[in-house]
């Protein structure tokens, strides 16, 4: 499991992140910031826990911090667009905190590190590329007024879904549960609204729909193994959740999705 993890941050960090930062028209050095330190993060990940990973996982902490700052003013405009796209900015933030903590070993809050290694992963994912994805829709569904208040909806419950999910680690599970609840809501009405909305044909459109229908069932597992841990009741465990739900969501909803809207060239947010 240890290894796909880490396969699976690295594809965040350094395929999923840059694209999306091109997306929303960040500018080439804060980008370039973004590679180095993306790469330095990658290294870390390999690296035995001790103070060489620590150095390079705190390099890629700090490269996070201008995407947080882009985040703050984006919030400025408080738009739903431009909150789902500056929950995306300040995802990797969180990342890159959990980082550092789980590459020097030490249990941040009381989290255990296999907990605080799948954060990182988490926080690229249903953090960064799912809150940019729904912007990305939003703005388009928009543009339809039929589609108008479930682009709003899109835009602003996958962003309220990451941060009840984030604040359920320090709540309860049960808060947790209630978070992933409001995430699928969000993810399903994006993947809904890419399949109705956006205009696309060729390799695009086989990007999109894959997108889609892989959200559908990944979020299903995840609403599974939320309840499993709040209720009690069976659930998968972390592994497979790792093989299935994390493999499915970084290659068939991210890489694709942002794949996608990287060819149909949107201009910035």
């Amino acid at each position: 499991m240890v290894a796909l993890v880490h396969v699976i941050v690295m594809t965040g960090m350094l395929v999923v992140v840059p694209l999306g930062l091109r997306l929303v028209g960040l500018p080439a050095a804060l980008r370039g910031v973004w590679l180095a330190g993306a790469a330095a993060g990658s290294v870390s990940l390999w690296l035995p826990r001790g103070a060489p990973a620590v150095a390079l996982a705190a390099l890629y902490a700090a490269a996070t911090l201008p995407l947080a700052g882009q985040a703050v003013r984006r919030l400025r405009r408080w738009d739903p667009v431009e909150i789902a796209v500056a929950t995306a900015l300040a995802a990797p933030a969180v990342a890159g905190t959990a980082l550092v903590a789980e590459r020097g070993g030490v249990e941040l809050f009381g989290f255990s590190l296999t907990i605080l290694s799948l954060t990182v992963a988490h926080f690229h994912y249903a953090g960064f590329a799912a809150a940019l994805i729904a912007g990305l829709v939003g703005r388009a569904a928009a543009a339809r007024p039929q589609h108008r208040r479930a682009a709003t909806a899109a835009a602003l419950s996958v962003p309220a879904g990451t941060l009840l999910v984030l604040a359920g680690y320090f709540a309860g599970q049960w808060a947790e549960f209630a978070g992933a609840v409001v995430l699928t809501c969000g993810m399903w009405l994006t993947g809904w609204l890419t399949w109705r909305s956006v205009r696309s044909g060729g390799a695009v459109r086989v990007l999109l729909l894959v997108s889609s229908a892989v959200l559908a069932a990944t979020m299903v597992l995840a609403l599974s193994w939320a309840l499993g841990e709040a209720s009690g009741l069976p659930h998968p465990s972390l592994s497979w959740m790792v093989a299935t739900h994390g493999v499915g969501n970084a290659f068939g909803f991210a890489l694709c999705g942002i794949l996608a809207w990287a060819c149909l060239k949107e201009e910035a947010l």
